[in-house]
């Protein structure tokens, strides 16, 4: 997708849906499933939906994945015991999605892995059927973590607000 596309995309696009298609209660229900997945793993997820970018980082050509990069950051995904936090990040203007994975996660998991999820999400999305899609990808992932990070019978502590946020 060039410049001039991505552009109108984020000045034009349907990315004004954000809170009819990821309504209080869809987050609600969100929130739900990261925190009742969590428990089996020692992964921590965090999901964040973006509207669009402003048109100046678009026109410098800041990229959803550099976005998704940022949010991670910004939302401190990376502070956990065992670097192992993962970020889901939906930019609604231009319809995609990344996941960022902290480095303890990704030298278990590839990154075809998490393509794979993000292209049932994007399915899904592209049909409307928003609340299947984000609850759908947030328990592959919490499958693919409790494989590669499986919960040691202990306590483990919540270390990331497990509701999704609307940037």
């Amino acid at each position: 997708m060039g410049r001039i596309e991505r552009l109108s995309r984020n000045l034009f696009g349907a990315w004004f849906q954000l809170r009819r298609w990821f309504p209080s209660a869809l987050l609600d229900e969100m929130a739900t499933a990261i925190h009742d997945g969590e428990r089996h793993h020692r992964v921590e997820l965090r999901f964040a939906v973006e509207s669009r970018l402003p048109p100046l980082a678009v026109w410098a050509g800041i990229t959803a994945r550099q976005r998704a990069q940022q949010v991670f950051a910004q939302l401190g995904v990376w502070d956990t015991e065992l670097n192992t936090g993962l970020l889901v990040y939906v930019l609604l203007a231009e319809r995609r999605i990344e996941i960022i994975a902290d480095r303890g996660l990704a030298a278990r998991v590839d990154r075809d892995a998490w393509e794979r999820i993000c292209a049932t999400m994007r399915a899904a999305f592209a049909a409307g059927r928003w609340r299947e899609g984000s609850l759908d990808g947030i328990a592959s992932i919490h499958a693919l973590a409790a494989e590669q990070f499986p919960s040691d019978g202990r306590d483990n502590p919540d270390e990331l607000p497990d509701r999704p946020v609307l940037l």
